[in-house]
């Protein structure tokens, strides 16, 4: 039996297009809405709140450089201002000035004078400092302030005491029979008595650095010692100076690129701030000071010498990067070692 449809109406076919979706509602649009501005938030605000920082630093920093690198290769005269391009001769100039060379033995000797004693006087006064002292607040508070006082009044204090006549260093070593030192005049002497500024104002600041890293140590570890009858100088040198190799590490690098950049002190040593009659103390950051502000008035190799000390300070920025991953690689394997018995 055919079944036919009415007339003026036709059947309906499967795959006929479908009626156009309901326009979304505003609650649904607001909603999308709040979800991108969500997923832009969590994308871009890292990134916006550290912006301030790479900002300051590309307008102080990162452009003095880059204009440093630019006076470096042209002969540029601080009256006279910018001359013509010389390429790497200013470069060439500096390092065969034997007068460059001594600038930096002298850098690296008082360097050496004041790092070493230092980090090993800081670490000694930390172990103190974190034992059972009463008062340790006042302790701690009077390590810090050699770090208040200014650069400069320190090293007017001890260009007194280390003066070569009427010192009070010379007098108390004349009372004990020892002959005057000329602290103004020998090498090794003027090294001593600026690494002893050095000294006097950086070693409580890494003291309580290192303090702050000893505190961080678990107390379960000197309590292991302890039940293995370790004295306290077995622990200390079993327990906390291991523990404190990262913060050692960072130590000396702070140090050495301070170090590296000492002008004050030298400065401030005689009347005269040349580093001496015979640039017995003269450090790389005088010797610069000397050829951009002195008789030579050479922007060229002052930016030279600028750029040379920024080398070196990143060479050795490279071999502390070596050595912490060395020290990190060497825990994780003792740990994996420990945790594999």
């Amino acid at each position: 039996m055919s079944v036919t449809a009415p007339v003026g109406t036709e059947p309906e076919q499967s795959g006929s297009p479908t009626e156009p979706p309901p326009p979304p509602d505003r609650s649904d649009r607001r909603q999308n809405l709040r979800n991108l501005r969500g997923k832009l938030d969590v994308r871009l605000s890292p990134y916006l709140y550290i912006a301030p920082f790479f900002l300051v630093f590309a307008v102080v920093g990162l452009f003095p450089l880059a204009y440093t690198a630019y006076v470096s290769v042209h002969d540029w005269h601080l009256i006279g201002g910018q001359g013509e391009a010389v390429g790497l001769q200013n470069y060439i100039d500096v390092v065969q000035s034997p007068v460059f060379l001594q600038a930096l033995r002298n850098t690296f000797s008082i360097f050496l004078l004041s790092s070493v004693p230092q980090v090993l006087l800081a670490i000694t006064i930390a172990a103190v400092l974190d034992g059972n002292l009463r008062a340790k607040t006042f302790w701690r508070m009077g390590v810090l302030l050699p770090y208040v006082v200014a650069p400069v009044a320190v090293a007017l204090i001890f260009s007194r005491l280390f003066a070569d006549q009427a010192g009070m260093i010379n007098s108390l070593l004349g009372t004990i029979g020892i002959e005057p030192i000329r602290w103004h005049a020998d090498a090794l002497a003027s090294h001593v008595a600026i690494a002893s500024m050095v000294n006097f104002r950086w070693t409580g600041y890494n003291a309580l650095i290192f303090l702050a890293a000893m505190q961080a140590i678990p107390r379960d570890l000197y309590e292991a010692a302890v039940l293995d009858g370790a004295s306290r100088v077995r622990q200390f040198f079993s327990v906390t100076v291991p523990m404190l190799r990262p913060t050692i590490i960072f130590v000396v690098i702070t140090a050495t690129v301070g170090g590296l950049q000492i002008f004050d002190e030298p400065r401030m040593f005689d009347q005269f701030g040349r580093g001496g009659s015979d640039n017995q103390w003269l450090t790389t950051t005088l010797y610069l000071y000397d050829l951009g502000w002195g008789a030579q008035k050479s922007f060229g190799k002052a930016a030279a010498v600028a750029w040379l000390l920024f080398l070196i300070i990143i060479v050795i920025g490279l071999i502390n990067f070596a050595i912490t991953r060395r020290i990190a690689s060497s825990a994780q394997a003792v740990k994996k070692h420990g945790g594999a018995r």
